[in-house]
């Protein structure tokens, strides 16, 4: 199916006989799993037909060639259109679907007994409520059950690829299968020590050096060792967190308090598709992770204009949310760590961010090197369009200190890209892979940053006591990072620039050039060198481990004071 093919409308579809059996359009991404496709998984049973269920189905960009051409362009400093990002709007206009498909399409979903529930044409979505039944009269597919093969728990899928009696394809629908449930990427030293047979308290082998209880790092000491001034606080900025599940603010405010902190940032609690914002014990409810991304990002930038939880139960609800929002978030956060069926699938709001200036920060994982399955998955931290951050071992020069050394954490995610996603053309730059770091010249590899990890930190979550020294992960350094940003642009705008918008794009050519490590890479970042995470070591300049390093204070007058 052509792209000419796009604006044709459902009544002409019809008029052609556009039949389920016929001229069946196509969705451009995959959605069955390898065991259910390859038949490895054991077939337990079938959902009933009238069994809920909650979809997000998504439309293709207009002119994807058109849209590469303006994200080159975009980032490009000999380029007119350098940092002339879009609005949403704007984007819609020139890359979304149009009008009438986005209508076609929603048709199509009601006449099959959908009822419509959210999503927008500028989000490229279109949310829908509906029984098994009509999922599976719509998308010419069944929905089955399967044992899973690694986890203790059945889960359904779609046993083909869905196909439409549209004339138009389609991007993807969301919510088909939960084979892949997403996990937040910190871990509790106590697990940590029982997973390696070790003592608790052999898992830090250093005194913490931070402010909070117990000698623990807040996100104020975060702020302290890696920007270490008071002028910048994000001011003016707007930041968004990526959540799969609600918070419980009195825990962010349990945490203020014992620390003796006020936060003066508004705070918004945004659910994409439904999904409840709340979280307390007695939903038997988590919100550590949520409660840790505020925390380090508000740590790092408490002079935020505004920090939104877009909350929701599909990847692309969220993300949908996150490109059309106002105001919209301009630097993103992302702790959660999930496989698609498909890597392609959330490549268009990817592409999106960039197009619009926004910059997105993945945490890296915690189980060491990047592997196709089981608990070292990589995506979405391996995917081309995001900033992956990996995780390191700090210690401060006391409480509230300066940076003092800095090595990697011995679970910090990275390698090369087990989704073979092809290497972007940042990574391919002279002297960026080399025979000491082990990369690959021909996939992603990450991660691309890095920041403390370790079980250091104080953390207050689930109405219950708070904790010194015992959760770490790369979840605390991906909204660190976010903060970090928001102090950049907070400059870069007082000094009448655009956003720094792609972080990799801009900061790969500022370290490297013709093989040799730049002159302002030693000045704006802590090139960690010492260490090793599974099938990697840090090295001089990029590594698979810790990336380009953690920031300095140098790296926000360099990107301050760039095109």
């Amino acid at each position: 199916m052509t792209r000419k093919a796009y604006g044709l409308s459902f009544a002409i579809a019809l008029a052609f006989g556009a039949t389920t059996a016929a001229q069946a359009a196509q969705v451009y991404t995959h959605h069955v799993r390898d065991v259910v496709s390859h038949q490895t998984a054991q077939l337990t049973g079938s959902l009933p037909a009238s069994t809920p269920m909650q979809l997000d189905v998504v439309l293709p960009l207009r002119d994807k060639a058109g849209l590469d051409a303006f994200i080159a362009d975009v980032t490009n400093p000999a380029s007119a259109n350098y940092q002339h990002y879009l609005t949403p709007q704007e984007f819609t206009a020139r890359f979304g679907p149009t009008q009438n498909d986005y209508d076609t399409v929603v048709q199509y979903l009601t006449r099959y007994g959908f009822t419509v529930t959210g999503g927008s044409r500028d989000g490229m979505d279109i949310q829908v409520a509906g029984p098994v039944s009509a999922v599976e009269a719509a998308f010419n597919m069944k929905m089955r059950t399967y044992k899973h093969p690694t986890e203790n728990r059945t889960f359904y899928s779609p046993d083909r690829e869905p196909t439409t009696s549209l004339a138009i394809p389609l991007w993807h629908v969301s919510g088909l299968d939960n084979y892949s449930i997403p996990k937040p990427l910190f871990v509790k030293k106590g697990d940590y020590a029982a997973a390696k047979g070790i003592s608790p308290d052999a898992v830090v082998t250093h005194a913490t050096t931070g402010s909070g209880p117990s000698a623990s790092f807040l996100g104020s000491d975060m702020r302290a060792a890696y920007y270490g001034g008071t002028a910048l606080t994000g001011a003016g900025e707007n930041l968004g967190l990526f959540e799969y599940v609600g918070t419980n603010l009195a825990d962010l405010m349990t945490y203020y308090k014992n620390v003796g902190q006020t936060n003066n940032v508004p705070i918004t609690l945004l659910s994409t598709d439904g999904t409840s914002t709340t979280c307390t014990k007695r939903r038997h409810c988590d919100d550590t992770e949520q409660t840790l991304d505020m925390t380090q990002a508000l740590g790092m930038a408490p002079g935020l204009a505004s920090l939104t939880m877009y909350i929701g139960s599909t990847d692309t609800a969220i993300i949908s949310a996150m490109t059309t929002h106002s105001p919209l978030p301009t630097t993103v956060g992302c702790s959660w760590g999930w496989t698609p069926a498909d890597p392609s699938t959330l490549d268009p709001y990817f592409e999106k961010m960039a197009a619009q200036g926004q910059t997105f920060f993945v945490a890296s994982g915690d189980n060491s090197t990047w592997t196709a399955s089981g608990n070292a998955e990589a995506w979405p931290a391996d995917d081309a369009y995001i900033i992956s951050v990996g995780g390191t071992d700090l210690i401060t020069n006391g409480a509230a200190g300066s940076w003092k050394s800095e090595t990697t954490w011995v679970d910090s995610g990275g390698g090369i890209s087990p989704d073979k996603i092809a290497i972007p053309s940042w990574q391919q730059i002279s002297g960026v892979i080399n025979a000491s770091n082990k990369g690959s010249t021909v996939y992603r590899n990450g991660p691309d940053v890095s920041a403390n990890a370790n079980f250091t930190f104080y953390v207050c979550a689930d109405q219950s006591a708070c904790t010194a020294n015992s959760y770490g992960g790369t979840s605390f350094a991906a909204p660190m990072w976010a903060g970090f940003i928001a102090l950049i642009n907070q400059q870069r705008v007082a000094s009448g620039k655009a956003r720094i918008g792609n972080f990799n794009a801009t900061v790969y050519p500022e370290n490297e050039s013709g093989g040799a490590l730049t002159s302002t890479y030693a000045t704006d970042f802590h090139d960690v060198t010492s260490g090793t995470s599974g099938s990697y070591s840090a090295t001089t300049g990029f590594d698979l481990v810790t990336g380009w390093g953690s920031p300095t204070s140098g790296l926000i007058t360099t990107l301050s004071n760039s095109p």
